[in-house]
């Protein structure tokens, strides 16, 4: 299990996995807004890593970032060190 330490959202940070095809296989957003996270924690599950980094990198919130950027950011963090 990977964690990422999310700066800037209201989320606290995120816990990851990916298979060695490069596809989420869990992903759990911790805090912020339940609905939306808990919404885009299913939408992720199960697809390529690396789409879904680049389709969520960049959404602003608050602070020129969002959850979905956080998450972008956490599979680019999880992308170097495996």
């Amino acid at each position: 299990m990977f964690h990422y330490q999310n700066h800037g959202t209201c989320s606290s940070g995120i816990d990851l996995e990916i298979n060695e095809e490069g596809v989420i296989t869990y992903c759990k957003i911790i805090g912020g807004c339940k609905g939306n996270t808990e919404g885009l924690n299913r939408m992720v599950v199960g697809r390529k890593a690396e789409e879904v980094a680049q389709s969520l990198a960049g959404i602003p919130c608050r602070g020129g970032t969002s959850c979905p950027d956080q998450l972008s950011r956490a599979i680019r963090a999880y992308q170097a060190q495996h």
